[in-house]
């Protein structure tokens, strides 16, 4: 039977609901797409109260500590002499599951730090993967729907995941590390940390460098096997969180090596045109042998929370939340996200979740905004509007000194599908691994992949061919067996 034509709530048809309205085909979105605005808020308000995504979490605090001079790069106050210290917290999760879920889950985990700077917050809220599975934020909503419950059985279906992803090449980098050794990690010490996104950043004299962020850990990685992540839902579903609690406690503080990848626009240009890929694609990574990683600082924590609720569960991250040095990309996700983190708080915690202490400003702050629910600080007799310059502010680019991007191209909505190159990037990560690695990497698909249609596998099939031959024959031997 044919399915009903897509509209919005209002009844409004959807023109295109696979690309998000943008300035040419590579962005920035436009604030004009009510569809995908629409689609964002409803799926930010379908939990109540946990988190629709990241649902279950740890968190601690701890210190950032400046090890290398950057100021060449950015001018943000955090950064300035090698040595200062900067008051942080930071907030761990799986992705997929619901709160009650087990930490030992494939599934991506979520790296989330707040550095409490003496210029407001800085959130860098990533994962533990430099790449994600699609590069369009209306296809989140989607996206996500596939790994939560059936709506019909409430069970966990492998045939919506592998649907999804075999119609959606781009997920195939993700997909082949979210099936690799790094898909069960052993607790949250034992891995590394990435901002995914494309950002920049901005020094004294105006000047704009793209950047990717990563957190190295000090600890070695440590995986678990198939096998023992299993074991261990059963037997200490809350393993992750144990494990950060108790070494924490005895004084086992983990550490992380902070670290960048730095592209000049120029460098951007050129790498893009020899390479075909997009910079700002959070499908991609760069690699290190074209951007090396360079030495920022060190992340520590040594304290526990005092209250779970009130500390980790109420924690409200948005990336939006940079300061004068630091900025955005035109990465379509990250340019979502700018939304949506900050609405899905709004709505699971709160008008006023940053006068929490968790998520208020170490540093004075001040605004006109008064009232709703848990206003702490309602601002008092002070003047609840900002008086109108008739000069003007004279603000310069987008503020802070940070330059303007130029932009280019009709707005619409562009379709990469079939012009981008999806397999490349995928296809490097299945050769790096050994042949062990690999073997446990197919067999956990096959494994998967083994109760959902014939058609959804050769879909799925054919995706990893294109990436590596020997991926997808490996993959097929094991579904037959």
């Amino acid at each position: 039977m044919k399915s009903p034509a897509l509209t919005t709530a209002s009844g409004i048809p959807v023109a295109d609901n696979q690309n998000s309205l943008t300035a040419g085909p590579r962005g920035p979105l436009l604030l004009q797409d009510f569809h995908l605005i629409e689609k964002l808020q409803h799926f930010n308000r379908e939990r109540i109260p946990e988190r629709v995504v990241h649902a279950k979490g740890s968190g601690a605090y701890g210190t950032f500590t400046v090890t290398n001079d950057i100021t060449g790069f950015t001018k943000a106050k955090l950064f300035s002499e090698i040595g200062k210290q900067t008051e942080t917290f930071v907030r761990f999760s799986t992705v997929g599951g619901e709160r009650g879920s087990a930490d030992t889950e494939r599934d991506p985990r979520g790296f989330a730090v707040r550095f409490y700077t003496e210029e407001g917050n800085w959130d860098l809220a990533g994962n533990n993967t430099p790449m994600f599975f699609i590069k369009d934020p209306i296809k989140f909503p989607d996206f996500v729907h596939t790994q939560k419950r059936c709506p019909q059985t409430n069970l966990k279906s492998a045939t919506m995941m592998w649907d999804f992803w075999s119609k959606a090449p781009e997920s195939l980098h993700q997909v082949t590390m979210l099936f690799s050794d790094r898909g069960t990690p052993d607790g949250y010490r034992h891995m590394d940390g990435f901002g995914s996104h494309t950002f920049s950043l901005i020094n004294a004299g105006g000047e704009r460098v793209w950047v990717k962020w990563h957190f190295k850990t000090q600890q070695g990685i440590k995986n678990l096997s198939a096998a023992d992540a299993v074991r261990l839902a059963g037997e200490d579903p809350d393993y992750a969180q144990r494990d950060l609690l108790d070494a924490i406690a005895r004084g086992d503080f983990p550490r992380w090596n902070v670290m960048i990848q730095v592209m000049r626009e120029g460098e951007r240009r050129v790498w893009e045109m020899r390479t075909g890929w997009n910079a700002f694609d959070l499908t991609k990574v760069w690699p290190h042998a074209d951007f090396p990683r360079i030495p920022v600082g060190v992340l520590e924590l040594h304290r526990n929370p005092a209250n779970y609720h009130a500390e980790v569960e109420q924690a409200a991250f948005s990336p939006a939340n940079v300061v004068p040095g630091l900025g955005y990309s035109p990465d379509k996700m990250l340019q979502g996200r700018l939304f949506a983190y900050h609405d899905a708080q709004l709505y699971r915690v709160g008008t006023n979740h940053q006068h929490l202490p968790v998520n208020r400003p170490r540093c004075p702050f001040h605004n006109q905004q008064r009232d709703g629910a848990m206003a702490l600080e309602n601002g008092g007799a002070a003047q609840n509007y900002e008086t109108v310059e008739a000069n003007g502010s004279a603000a310069e680019g987008m503020g802070h000194g940070e330059p303007g991007w130029e932009l280019h191209g009709k707005a619409g909505r562009y379709d990469e599908r079939g012009t981008e190159d999806d397999y490349t990037q995928a296809g490097n990560l299945f050769r790096l691994m050994s042949e062990a690695e690999q073997d446990r990497l197919t067999t956990n698909i096959a494994n998967a992949m083994r109760n959902v249609s014939s058609q959804i596998q050769e879909l799925q099939l054919a995706h990893f061919h294109r990436a590596d031959p020997a991926y997808a024959r490996a993959v097929q031997q094991k579904l037959k067996n």
